[in-house]
């Protein structure tokens, strides 16, 4: 019987897994630094299976660099031994809800996603701290001190030693340099984990400022791809003028759009307006309905397409001077004869072709400028959390609704998409999300990750009872969630009235009268990134003396739940953090049930052969149990012959 690894995956390893498989050749075997034999790459043999396409030492190559980049590297790929705790009294609609929102350190929320969420998410799109020169709060380990900066960055060589004349630099030079390297540190490691996790046909949105805007364009480059490049949108936050601007008056953020794979239809477009339907009339009671006229001429002089065109009326008409007909004088012609011409209502006006609505494709496609009338503005953004909360923000700088909203119709078009936003702030992309399901009966789920971040002793949020801007999150969530879920009730009671209520406050009762429209999920499941709920002797059971064994009889800490062990294991084993899950009493232990028969968990200890026998029968795709749930190795044992015997499908692992 296998055990659970518990710790999130080593890209690395896998890395070398990708080498292995194409060049076999290259893997041979060394020691580690206690004398134990391991897996290793021969790089020498490797470079020569490269040699035509290798660049290395001096030569010049067209790359990023920064002090630092190799460690933010070795930061994505080290894997972390860290779980996910379930908050049910944070959270809203539990048992129900495909919403996630993780609270903790976002670049290891992503090393913990990355087996469940493998190629999954349809769209992510974060607004990360923009690049102040304030400290960062993410403990990543990469920020350096002045000195160590100074020395990597070429400044000084490793006795102190001043390798250039720096007064030739202006005093903060340096320090610009300095703080451009740790931002690209913070950012790099988390996009690289990211990308993992979109699908072949998803998108990543960023929104960024001028400070990074170009390191951020560099390192989508090379994590992603410079052809998956979409865009670049200017979003136009403010359309008044900063009078305290020292030169120019920004007025504007940039949004960069990557694919995973361009080549797919991985945006989508925009619903054409009441304004573009506007446009379209029908003058002749056309039995197609209605359409609008458009030139039949183009400007410059084609051979054959100067010809006379005949109405019903008997008039001639010849294009306008240098130009042409856009079509040949018999498709003209069938045209014509088709009432695909229009000659005004005499009959005798020049000749306009009829494009018909019903032709029209659904939707349009969305420019790079948007501005604050389509989709709001800071002033936007702050007037809806004044509303939400009862006329006083709690967080600064945040993003519309609608903007989000805009995003979601290009990139997650699809009614079933993930979305991921890991820089979460005030939740302004679940709101969106929750928003657009409402208005298309979508069932789009969120995944929102925040770090608790202190809130400023002197903010209106802190004033107001918020500790952290992941309280702020949670409780954005729940009163958008309540106003959307309001809106929608009130609209499906206006647009079809029924007897009896549509939905109680917690979406729990049965709808009555959707005609083909759903409720929009407005619960999410928070999920706290916590140390693992086994003791350390799990992971170094060569440092534990003798006369320390009964104290670890036990491996999980204290303090720790059945159910945070159901959730662990749910990490570890790659499966949705949001299925439903139920409990049942079987044989006098407590069973979990993971959607079904996806997985079933039991932590309880002394299990018995007719508990094993009954979960054996109904057949479950996975099954776990704890190593103290077993009298002995021979009980052990006899657990996998009765899977064996009686449900050989079943994957049987213990934690």
């Amino acid at each position: 019987m296998t055990k659970l690894k518990l710790h999130t995956p080593d890209l690395t390893a896998a890395n070398v897994d990708r080498i292995a498989a194409l060049f076999p050749n290259c893997v041979t075997e060394a020691t580690d630094v206690t004398g134990k034999l391991k897996r290793a790459i021969d790089f020498d043999l490797l470079k020569q299976e490269l040699s035509a396409d290798l660049v290395e030492g001096p030569q010049e190559r067209y790359r990023l660099d920064w002090p630092g980049k190799r460690e933010a590297l070795a930061l994505a790929n080290t894997p972390v031994a860290l779980t996910l705790r379930p908050c049910r009294e944070e959270s809203v609609d539990f048992e129900t809800t495909k919403n996630l929102y993780i609270e903790g350190d976002n670049l290891d929320a992503l090393k913990l996603l990355q087996e469940t969420y493998l190629g999954k998410v349809k769209m992510i799109y974060i607004d990360p701290p923009y690049n102040t020169g304030n400290d960062f709060i993410y403990d990543d380990n990469f920020s350096m001190g002045r000195d160590d900066y100074r020395e990597a960055s070429g400044e000084v060589d490793q006795g102190g030693n001043a390798m250039f004349d720096e007064e030739k630099w202006k005093q903060n030079s340096s320090s610009n340099g300095r703080f451009h390297s740790e931002w690209l540190s913070m950012i790099y490691p988390r996009l690289r984990l990211a990308r993992n996790l979109i699908a072949d046909d998803g998108v990543i949105l960023v929104s960024i400022d001028y400070r990074e805007n170009a390191g951020l364009r560099k390192i989508c480059d090379e994590v992603i791809g410079e052809g998956n490049f979409v865009a670049e949108i200017a979003w136009e936050k403010m359309y008044t003028t900063k009078n305290d601007s020292s030169l120019v008056s920004c007025c504007h953020e940039s949004i960069l759009i990557y694919s995973k794979d361009v080549s797919t239809n991985c945006i989508g477009s925009l619903p054409r307006s009441a304004e573009m339907d506007a446009r379209y009339s029908n003058p002749d009671s056309d039995s197609r309905g209605k359409w609008k006229a458009i030139p039949m001429y183009a400007d410059g002089e084609r051979k054959n397409g100067r010809f006379k065109i005949v109405s019903q009326t008997g008039k001639e008409h010849l294009p306008e001077p240098n130009s042409h007909w856009r079509y040949a004088e018999a498709d003209v012609l069938k045209l014509i004869a088709d009432n695909r011409i229009w000659f005004g209502q005499t009959g005798n006006s020049q000749p306009n072709l009829k494009r018909f609505l019903s032709e029209v494709r659904d939707g349009v496609k969305a420019k790079t400028l948007w501005s604050h009338k389509e989709v709001g503005s800071n002033d936007t953004a702050t007037r809806e959390l004044k509303e939400l909360f009862g006329g006083s923000s709690p967080f600064s700088f945040p993003k519309p609704s609608s903007l989000v909203f805009r995003m979601l119709q290009l990139g997650a078009s699809t009614p079933d998409s993930i979305i991921l936003d890991f820089f979460s702030g005030s939740a302004t992309t679940a709101h969106a999300v929750m928003q657009l399901n409402a208005e298309d009966g979508g069932k789009r789920r969120h995944i929102m990750v925040q770090l608790p971040e202190p809130c400023d002793a002197k903010s209106e949020a802190f004033k107001a009872g918020y500790k952290t801007i992941a309280e702020i999150g949670k409780e954005r969530i729940r009163r958008a969630g309540k106003k959307i879920l309001a809106e929608w009730q009130a609209k499906q009671a206006k647009e079809k009235p029924t007897q009896g209520d549509l939905l109680s406050p917690n979406n729990s009762e049965p709808i009555t009268n959707n005609f083909g429209a759903s409720p929009p999920d407005i619960g999410f499941r928070v999920l706290k990134i916590d140390a693992s709920n086994m003791k350390d002797v799990y992971y170094a059971p060569d440092e534990v003396k003798q006369s320390d064994l009964l104290a670890h009889a036990d491996n999980l800490k204290e303090g720790r739940t059945h159910e945070d062990l159901l959730f662990q294991v749910l990490v570890d084993w790659g499966v949705d953090l949001a299925l439903p899950i139920t409990r049942e009493a079987v044989a006098g232990k407590t069973i979990f049930f993971v959607d079904g028969n996806a997985l079933v968990a039991c932590f309880d200890p002394q299990i018995s052969e007719e508990l094993v026998k009954n979960l054996a029968k109904r057949q479950p795709l996975r099954v776990v149990f704890r190593d103290g749930s077993y009298g002995d190795d021979s009980a052990k044992i006899n657990v996998e012959q009765i899977f064996k015997h009686l449900s050989p499908g079943t994957e049987v692992k213990s934690l």
